[in-house]
């Protein structure tokens, strides 16, 4: 597994996180730690982490290879 696909694993955790955080308990840790959901740097986590998912879609059309 290269570190651009690791890195973009552990955004897609973080998101998740985040998300079950808001549906569980309405808080929304990323907004909660860098001042608000309109914070830049709120925002550039946000589109970090959908980034990361979309690249993270990516292992499904990945061949794995097979270990004997």
């Amino acid at each position: 597994m290269n570190t651009l696909l690791r890195i973009a694993l552990v955004l897609v955790i973080i998101g998740a996180i985040n998300w079950g955080l808001v549906g569980f308990f309405q808080f929304d840790l990323v907004a909660a730690v860098f001042g608000g959901q309109d914070a830049i740097l709120s925002r550039i986590v946000y589109a970090l982490v959908g980034i990361s998912g979309l690249y993270a879609i990516t292992t499904f059309f990945t061949p794995e290879k097979v270990k004997m």
